[in-house]
């Protein structure tokens, strides 16, 4: 994996609504918790714009950060991010402990790739339409990949790409799988284009045309 993260954490003790308002408000920090492992769980402080810009990056929700609180180093990942409904605020995050001899269980996303060439839609003229986006795993932190490729090429029309049919990296195993062949859910598929049915608009002629013409001449 290309890509280092590092966060800078403090320790905090004040803990409820107004601690952490305070802390937003008048520090520019947001609060945290990391739990996980046999350690308890411990309260943190980040800097708000640390978060921000580390969450602009993709390979940051599923990838190991080296979290550093007040000069103590620990493996982690993240595992749920609460924002603001209406502002560009994170409110706050929590982070899992990892160890690098356990498998981790976590969600990665899936990338699509090939659509503008995939056999069903420049064939076919099919509609692709993505069912999940992401997928959860099993693996050793050491395997965690960013993403995981669904190569669409091939793909026909009418066709469902299942989770079976996701080459998926060496060291990782889907959670759904698991759970036997009935998980074994649709990722995306080729939809058939609508049929558009064009009306005739046209009017009708009269049911008796010949007969008035022939009236009128006599």
């Amino acid at each position: 994996m290309s890509t280092d993260f590092t966060l800078h954490a403090k320790g905090r003790e004040d803990t409820g609504k107004g601690a952490s308002r305070r802390l937003r408000r008048l520090a520019g920090e947001i609060p945290a918790i990391v739990y996980g492992g046999k350690k308890d769980p411990a309260m943190l402080t980040l800097l708000h714009k640390d978060v921000v810009k580390a969450l602009e990056n993709e390979a940051f929700y599923s990838h190991i950060v080296s979290l550093d609180i007040d000069g103590s180093s620990e493996d982690v990942i993240l595992k749920d991010v609460q924002r603001h409904p209406a502002k560009q605020i994170v409110l706050h995050v929590d982070f899992l402990r990892v160890n690098k001899s356990t498998k981790l269980q976590t969600k990665v996303p899936l990338h699509f790739t090939n659509e503008d060439i995939c056999a069903g839609v420049k064939v076919g003229g099919g509609i692709i339409a993505h069912t999940m986006t992401d997928l959860e795993i099993f693996c050793l932190p050491k395997d965690l990949p960013e993403y995981i490729e669904v190569d669409m090429t091939d793909v026909e029309i009418g066709q469902n790409v299942h989770i079976s049919d996701i080459k998926l990296p060496k060291g990782v195993e889907s959670v759904a799988l698991s759970h036997g062949s009935d998980h074994d859910l649709s990722v995306v598929t080729i939809n058939k284009p609508k049929e558009v049915v064009i009306e005739d608009t046209a009017p009708e002629a009269p049911a008796n045309a010949d007969d008035s013409e022939d009236a009128g001449e006599e």
